[in-house]
């Protein structure tokens, strides 16, 4: 797991991290999860642990940047916001792409900040939704400005 150092954050910025850390480490085919901000800064990012059996690799996220995962998932939810705004269909809960070698998933949070997930092209999409749909519920009322600002400050310090 590559994240920001917990050191120093309050209790709702390390709980947000438990729940990415274990959004990754407990659902089959994830490889990396971003939180993005509404306004497309990145929050929160999980690639896969270097902890892995050996002679077992788990494939990383686009290019094995977390900044990558962000721009897509940033990206896919203002082009389908679009989208639903031009066919007045309401706000969107979910997008989801499914590609040859892997799958992107975006959920919307209750702020405004997005939920990606990158994925092995053979995960349950049902299971990932799912737990997704979790870290949403959880993740929602505890992303106030305050804890955003500090995640942001967090990443900017992550090498």
């Amino acid at each position: 797991m590559t994240a920001p150092s917990t050191y120093g954050l309050s209790t709702q910025a390390r709980n947000l991290q438990w729940l990415l850390t274990d959004l990754v480490e407990e659902v089959p085919g994830v490889n990396s999860v971003a939180v993005v901000s509404s306004d497309g800064l990145l929050l929160l990012s999980s690639e896969p642990g270097a902890a892995q059996p050996a002679g077992e690799s788990r494939p990383r996220g686009p290019r094995g940047a977390s900044a990558d995962l962000a721009t897509i998932v940033s990206g896919l939810g203002s082009l389908t916001t679009g989208a639903a705004a031009l066919m007045e269909y309401g706000t969107v809960k979910q997008t989801m792409v499914a590609m040859e070698n892997g799958s992107v998933f975006v959920m919307a949070i209750s702020d405004g900040s997005l939920l990606g997930v990158h994925a092995t092209p053979d995960c349950d999409m049902s299971v990932v939704a799912y737990h997704m749909a979790l870290f949403v519920g959880r993740a929602g009322h505890v992303l106030t400005p305050e804890v955003r600002s500090e995640l942001r400050q967090s990443m900017e310090k992550t090498p």
